[in-house]
Parts: structure tokens; sequence; C-alpha cells
């Protein structure tokens, strides 16, 4: 990539989408020459200060070094445009922010891009970025991948360094990559993972839950599902639809604990001494974590890796296929009804986060027939070459 045509990325970039443009230059060529990243505010730049999304303060440090996800994908060659906006500390699915504005999805006039990682997901609909570095705990690549018509990928979480990242849930968090062409997914997991992605033998069945995932799905998504599933038979795929009791005992987990407890941990001062100045939603799920004790939050974490384990074991390299979101992209003026935010969260998050509670690994592949809406592939951990290897071959037919 020349600087000019990085210089000329970097004045497109506006907020709401970032909260600050970089300015250094590009020092390598690589895999990723010529393609530029929207990077989340919650990795560390060198020499600019990581706000994670909170309200600006002019005394904050700059960071000393790159994140590692960052340093990889500036030495493969790639132009770091900007840090990208993203709801405060990652907490929530729909991407609202008070303190810089909401990004909005491209495809729907007047609807929120996704959250958490809001800005990213705009900027590369919009064609800002090519490539946005984000982070998802519990869908926060795969929402705004689906209400912003690209594609997002969770992989498994040990798979790239979190280093350097600001964390919500360092039991669920992982690093996420969103791109408008699914071409360049697998060479930008090959950056960051330290080992490539080799082929992989496309999985010959799919699961779709009976008893999951397709309650309060609106119908249009349900209509675009079912010809999804249609064309997965057509192309030689089995599906089979099966009620699991795995996904009764995730319903009765309480997966709030995680982010709940462990953002207290991570960022107890910033709510201790300075809860005012947070998104008062952010807060609100924060201060959840009293809702629990040590003994709970222990079983919770026990029952958790149990889950992982026995999906592994059901599962194998067997994808579960549902919507990425039920619903559409809701307006940004709905959401002022903190009765509404609420529900339309849970409902946002509640597909997607099955794969961070099994450690698994996740694909929004869009539905060119139906923009905001996704298809999404799940699958246990270290199963991420065979998905993605999927998810190549579907996206021509969706």
């Amino acid at each position: 990539m020349t600087q000019d045509l990085l210089n000329a990325a970097r004045a497109k970039a506006a907020a709401p989408d970032f909260t600050q443009v970089f300015d250094d230059p590009i020092y390598a060529e690589g895999p990723l020459s010529g393609l530029t990243v929207a990077v989340k505010d919650l990795f560390d730049v060198k020499g600019y200060a990581t706000g994670a999304g909170t309200a600006p303060q002019a005394d904050r440090p700059l960071a000393e070094r790159d994140a590692a996800a960052v340093a990889r994908l500036r030495a493969a060659g790639a132009g770091l445009i900007g840090h990208a906006n993203m709801t405060e500390y990652a907490y929530s699915g729909l991407g609202l922010n008070p303190h810089h504005g909401t990004p909005l999805t491209p495809l729907i006039d007047g609807a929120i891009a996704g959250g958490s990682t809001s800005g990213g997901a705009s900027a590369v609909a919009r064609g800002v970025a090519d490539i946005a570095l984000g982070t998802d705990t519990g869908g926060s690549a795969r929402i705004p991948a689906a209400f912003c018509g690209i594609y997002g990928f969770k992989p498994t979480a040990s798979t790239i360094s979190r280093d350097g990242a600001v964390p919500l849930s360092h039991s669920l968090d992982s690093v996420g990559v969103l791109t408008r062409d699914l071409n360049l997914m697998r060479p930008t997991l090959n950056v960051l993972r330290d080992r490539p992605l080799m082929a992989a033998d496309m999985p010959a069945t799919i699961i779709v839950p009976e008893n999951f995932g397709m309650d309060d799905v609106a119908p249009e998504i349900m209509d675009a599902f079912e010809t999804a599933l249609t064309t997965l038979t057509a192309g030689g795929v089995t599906v089979r639809r099966l009620s699991m009791q795995i996904f009764d005992r995730y319903r009765a987990l309480p997966v709030w604990q995680f982010s709940a407890v462990e953002s207290r941990c991570h960022h107890g001062e910033s709510y201790d001494q300075h809860r005012d100045r947070l998104d008062p939603r952010v807060a609100s799920r924060m201060a959840r974590a009293e809702e629990t004790d040590a003994a709970g939050y222990a079983r919770t974490v026990v029952a958790r890796q149990a889950m992982a384990d026995e999906a592994l074991r059901l599962f194998g390299d067997t994808p579960i296929a549902l919507p990425t979101v039920a619903v559409l992209p809701p307006m940004l003026a709905d959401l002022a009804d903190d009765a509404t935010y609420d529900r339309l969260n849970l409902l946002a998050l509640r597909n997607t986060s099955f794969a961070n509670v099994i450690d698994g690994c996740s694909v929004s592949l869009p539905f060119s027939d139906l923009p905001g809406a996704g298809l999404m592939l799940t699958a246990p951990r270290n199963c991420d070459a065979a998905l993605l290897g999927m998810a190549e071959v579907l996206a021509h037919d969706l």
C-alpha cells in the first residue's frame, strides 16, 4: 500500500466510526500490503492512547508498544487507519456509545451497526477499511457483521493472542476479524495465528437445533435461514434437526456472570471511583457481579468447562447452524427506552454466545437477499479450518 492510498483511507475515517485516526507510516511489505485495518479501540497501538470506548481523558497514557495482534498486522504490511469506536469496555451486543456516538449500519437508514465491534463493522461495510480487528466475548464480531452485511469470524480463543488488548471477560474474550470480502479472512487469520489454517474437508453434516435459537426470530430471517438450508441440502450437505439437552443446559447457565464478575476484576477502579463517568447501561451490568458470590461463580466456571468438553464430544467437527441474530438491526431511536434496549441486547447475544461458552469457533455469513441478517455456523474448539472452509464454499450460494 502506498502512503497516498493509506492517507486517502484515513481521510474518510470519521466519527462516530472512529475515536481517533492514526498518522504513522507504513514500514513493511507483506501478505496484507494494500489492505487497510480499523483497529478496535481496546487494542494498544504504539504512540496512541487506548480508550476502550470510555469517555475521553486528556491524561490517558500512550501505549508503549503494539498489542500482539496489531504488531502482526503491521508487520504483514497492513495499513492501520485508526481506533474504531465500540461499546464501552465491549460490554453490549448493540454497539451504543454515549461518549463518542453510535455507529450505524449503512444498510438501513437510522439502524445501529451492532456491537460491540460497532465502529469497525461500519467502517468495513462502508468501504473505509478492508478489515476490522475486533473482539468477540459473546458475539461482538458476529452480531455487527450480520447487521452490516459483512463476514465476521470468532476463532478458538487460544489461537490468537490477546496480549495488549483491554479485557472484558478473560474467560470468554477472543480476537475477532471482520471483512467485506471473505477471501480476505483466511490470510488475515493466518497473519494473526501462530500456525496457518490448513486445508480441511468441508463437513458433510450440519446440525440445526430444535430446542434453541429459533424463538422470536423475525419471519423474514427465518425464511432466509430456511432457504440457506435448502441450498445446503442441494449441495450435498446433510441437515440434521435435533433437540439436544446441551442447549437446555446452556440456557440455564448464568452466562452473565463471566462479564459481570470479570469486568469488575479488570475495571473495578473505574467502577468504584468513577462510576459517574461510565455508560449507565455498562455500569448496571458491572453491578450484577454483586448478585453472585465466590462459590456461585466457581460453580458457573466449572459448569462452563464441562459444557465445552461435552460440546467437543457431541459435535466433533460438525457445525451448528443458526440465524446469527434473531432480529434485523434495530433503529437507534427505538433504543432510548431501557426495557427495549435490554430485551434486544439479550436477544442479539442469545445465539452467538453459545460459541464463547463452549470455547468454540464461529462465523457469520451475510444473506445476500436480506440486508442486515446472517447465517451463523458454530463448531467446537480447534475446528477453525473446517469451519472457514465450509464458509468459503457457502458464501457463493447465500
